[in-house]
């Protein structure tokens, strides 16, 4: 990784007033540095060099002109490089400042690599730590910038076993808990460069159980991270994953993943309010059901009853719960594919009560679902904190719209401090319906209070359906 004299520190350094690094007690200023740069003349004032800010703006620009990425080189920062402190710019920057300042190379502005210690000796104290002798370490430009300078390139198998199966199957199963508990916002990005690296696994050699079991473990990552793209309202992001785990069931040969991606697609589709498209999508999942496990088709059976009640149909939706709960009064575990592991009891309830909702809000018959969604909550443990927040609000908004607004306030209040920690646009969203909901309710000061809460906290905007 290249590094600079002011976070790489050598024999013999002491600190100089003000953090700076002095060699040996002194620290040679850069000359050929600052000799170039007032020769240039300055664009804003015509007869003076140029500034310390203008060359610094000038380089940035170039970079972003050339590389498409932005930069935050600044005066300080030149500064520093000529008084010497800093010694080796990273790369990106001497080459913005060689264009700039039309230099051929970089001794032509004074730079040197840092010395480096000679072989077979260890290194000195100060090399192995400058924190431990309180040196201040200057990352020359932004955070990301740095790190993007330390890029580390894991080395792909030319051939592949079960043990990288695990692995990716491993990585899953973090990627899925990380999302649960914190929502798709602090999940996506890594989840993504995971299953990017995961991906070139496809390219090696396996036996074709292997590789099949492999394509499947991908797969099964692809639509994790295609539904924390969703939850954060990357759609376009998460179509292509999405995309991409389907792809991955059918090299697999697995009827179980091609139905679980498309019920999730299903469910953004819905989100979307493109409820034609949802419901081929889920009918598309049922294809060949009896390669299902019972879990999976109460799963499958729960989604079509949310669809077809936002379209009317209340009494086929009733008759899919129905359905739903014949099948999962039957699942078993031990037997179910890795990705429904979420769909214990407590799932169960709160979907079958959030497909019930709309029935519930056009009846204005609220106890069935009320229950359900009860259920959940009261069922839902520590590792889904994202299902038991949206459980809670739902049944706050049914409440709000046909029940006891009393009742729905203490729920909207704890709905709205789980939102706090989780990263989920779909969640706010879902409070600021409930902070619409409770509108028809502005002499009942409680509500009045949660509702200017939600709306500070979830400033109202357009939202989907």
């Amino acid at each position: 990784m290249e590094g600079h004299s002011a976070s790489r520190a050598r024999r013999g350094d002491t600190l100089a007033p003000g953090g700076d690094a002095k060699e040996g007690g002194t620290v040679a200023p850069n000359e050929r540095l600052r000799a170039r740069r007032e020769a240039t003349p300055s664009a804003n004032a015509p007869g003076e060099p140029m500034s310390r800010a203008e060359l610094a703006e000038a380089v940035n620009r170039h970079l972003w002109t050339t590389t498409g990425k932005r930069y935050g080189l600044d005066a300080h920062t030149i500064a520093r490089y000529e008084r010497g402190v800093v010694q080796w710019p990273g790369a990106a920057y001497r080459s913005g400042l060689r264009a700039v300042l039309g230099a051929s190379n970089d001794s032509e502005l004074g730079f040197r690599t840092a010395q480096r210690a000679r072989p077979g000796r260890p290194p000195s104290p100060t090399a192995r730590s400058n924190l431990a002798y309180g040196h201040r370490v200057d990352l020359d430009g932004s955070p990301v910038d740095f790190l993007n300078r330390a890029v580390v390139r894991s080395p792909v198998p030319v051939r592949i076993g079960w043990t990288d199966v695990e692995h990716i199957r491993a990585t899953t199963r973090a990627v899925a808990m990380s999302e649960n508990l914190f929502g798709g916002g602090l999940s996506c990005e890594a989840a993504a460069a995971q299953l990017r690296w995961a991906s070139q696994l496809l390219e090696a050699q396996a036996a074709g159980e292997v590789r099949r079991a492999l394509a499947e473990a991908i797969g099964n990552l692809a639509s994790v991270v295609a539904f924390s793209a969703f939850d954060i309202a990357h759609h376009t992001a998460a179509d292509r994953y999405f995309e991409f785990a389907l792809w991955c069931a059918e090299e697999a040969g697995s009827w179980a993943l091609r139905a679980n991606t498309l019920a999730e697609m299903a469910r953004k589709a819905a989100y979307l309010g493109q409820l034609d498209d949802a419901l081929s999508l889920v009918e598309y999942a049922w294809v060949r059901s009896d390669r299902l496990t019972a879990t999976a088709r109460a799963m499958l059976l729960t989604v079509r009853a949310r669809l077809l009640a936002l379209a009317d149909r209340h009494a086929e939706a009733r008759a899919d719960v129905d359905r739903a709960d014949t099948h999962f009064d039957s699942h078993d575990p031990a037997v179910d594919p890795p990705w429904l592991c979420y769909y214990d009891t407590a799932e169960h309830q709160g979907s079958t009560g959030k497909a019930l909702l709309p029935v519930a809000q056009a009846l204005s018959q609220p106890d069935e679902a009320a229950t359900r969604l009860s259920t959940a909550i009261r069922l839902q443990d520590a590792r889904y904190p994202r299902s038991r927040a949206f459980s809670r609000v739902r049944l706050a908004t049914l409440l709000m719209s046909v029940g006891d607004p009393h009742e729905a306030v203490p729920l909207g209040q704890q709905a709205v401090r789980e939102a706090t920690s989780l990263h989920s646009r779909r969640l706010a969203e879902e409070l600021q319906r409930l902070a619409a909901t409770a509108t028809r309710h502005s002499q009942v000061s409680d509500v009045v209070d949660l509702r200017h809460e939600i709306t500070r906290r979830y400033p109202n905007r357009a939202t989907p359906t």
